[in-house]
């Protein structure tokens, strides 16, 4: 069948992307500016930014095992093709948190993105409308809640105005996409009321608390070049959201006018932890702002906090160890999906986080039991290369990859077909070392 002209879906065919860049590059002689293979995306990610841009999004906990973890847990899985399967219609789209998007793929909250692009976090937000699927913004942004959310449906409406038709209508708006907010939680609860009401006002509706980084973990790369941006003259960038919220500026300007690291120190990696026993009081609080909205904890790695979550109230978890940036030597992220989901996977939503490069290990997660997965360094690294282009580019061939790896390996649904018996784990299989390693 051609592929120009396939039934139409409950998603694009995304993997027309690849017709699209071959068709440009025989009529036209316009080939793709950069690499999307993994392993020379990151290199040539080098090469476009300072040290300080690079190692912020790339540095590691400690020898960076836990980041090889992350890839080994991947490499250990294997998928099974099936063959002779009506593939021509493959439907990859799901439902989450009463929304239906077009694939199980979030824009992970990543901080600081003006260190990759001058328009920061409005570049991946834009682009996450354009595809309707959810962004997530960090409450280290460089860019201010309201701003981001006009650039998340500045995107859906572009293609809503082009004949798209997968972007949603959220009540008392206009077309756009879902869009989540990430909550690091300091210790003074005015402000983070007050961040919660922007976040909702501004049509964030579900908030992710992330609970493993307190404090930044040990990054050798990291400390090497003292790479703390908020120190830095102007001292300006990553303070966007606490320089616009009027209840720590009104508590706290004065200070930040002296000490540019006020507001990270005091209100993100403050380095007091939280426990168990505030949650109940955040999601009240949070319950109480948006009328009901989900919450989740972001940074599950055991089975037994799964369950605690569930127990207090949580509607979902993000399975990840902040990609392997935190604990050195821990245990990799899809390691401990599989038990994670056998604990509380028919009770909550389960997102995965951490490792995910290809659309063979989207669909590997989605296979042990997410229902869906969060995707970061990819996008950074596109937009470094050529800012809205070059994350549209990587987050549009990440799409045509999955979409062509269930259409080659024989599954057509990505909530009916792609389970556990897709896979076969190989516990003696060796991890591949030397060109391809980085992976």
């Amino acid at each position: 069948m051609d592929p120009t002209n396939k039934p139409k879906g409950s998603s694009p065919h995304y993997s027309l992307y690849q017709r699209e860049i071959f068709r440009q590059g025989g009529t036209e002689g316009k080939l793709p500016h950069f690499s999307v293979h993994p392993d020379e995306l990151v290199e040539s990610t080098k090469k476009k930014l300072n040290d300080r841009a690079y190692f912020y999004a790339n540095s590691n906990a400690g020898l960076g095992w836990t980041d090889k973890a992350n890839r080994e847990a991947f490499y250990a899985w294997r998928i099974i093709p099936r063959m002779l399967v009506d593939t021509n219609v493959r439907d990859l789209s799901i439902e989450l948190f009463g929304h239906r998007i077009p694939a199980p793929i979030l824009f992970a909250p990543i901080g600081i993105n003006k260190l990759y692009s001058p328009e920061g976090e409005l570049v991946p937000a834009k682009i996450a409308g354009e595809l309707g699927l959810p962004y997530c913004l960090s409450t280290a942004a460089s860019n201010t809640i309201e701003d981001v959310a006009v650039a998340n449906d500045s995107g859906a409406l572009s293609v809503a105005s082009e004949g798209g038709n997968y972007c949603q209508v959220r009540a008392g708006s206009n077309v756009n996409s879902p869009r989540f907010f990430q909550l690091y939680m300091g210790h003074d609860d005015e402000v983070t009321i007050s961040l919660l009401e922007r976040a909702w006002k501004s049509g964030f509706d579900v908030c992710m608390l992330t609970v493993d980084t307190w404090q930044l973990g040990w990054r050798p790369t990291d400390i090497n070049l003292a790479n703390y941006v908020f120190y830095y003259p102007p001292g300006t960038t990553g303070n966007e959201l606490g320089a616009s919220d009027p209840v720590f500026m009104r508590k706290y300007g004065e200070e930040l006018k002296q000490d540019s690291g006020k507001w990270i120190d005091s209100s993100v990696w403050h380095g007091k932890a939280h426990t168990w026993k505030k949650i109940p009081w955040l999601i009240k609080e949070w319950k109480r702002i948006s009328g009901g909205r989900p919450f989740v904890i972001k940074g599950i790695q055991s089975a037994e906090d799964a369950l605690k979550a569930y127990e207090i109230g949580c509607e979902g978890i993000v399975v990840t160890n902040h990609a392997g940036r935190q604990v050195d030597g821990a245990v990799g992220s899809l390691e401990v999906l599989p038990e994670i989901v056998d604990a509380v996977g028919d009770k909550m939503k389960i997102i995965f986080d951490s490792g995910i490069r290809t659309g063979s290990d989207i669909f590997k997660a989605i296979a042990l039991g997410a229902h869906a997965v969060q995707v970061g360094r990819l996008y950074v690294w596109g937009m470094a290369h050529e800012g809205e282009a070059g994350c549209r580019h990587v987050m549009k061939s990440l799409l045509a990859d999955l979409d062509i790896t269930m259409t080659v390996a024989g599954y057509p649904s990505i909530t009916r077909d792609v389970n556990r018996k897709a896979l076969k784990y190989n516990e003696n299989g060796a991890y591949p070392r030397g060109e391809h390693a980085k992976l």
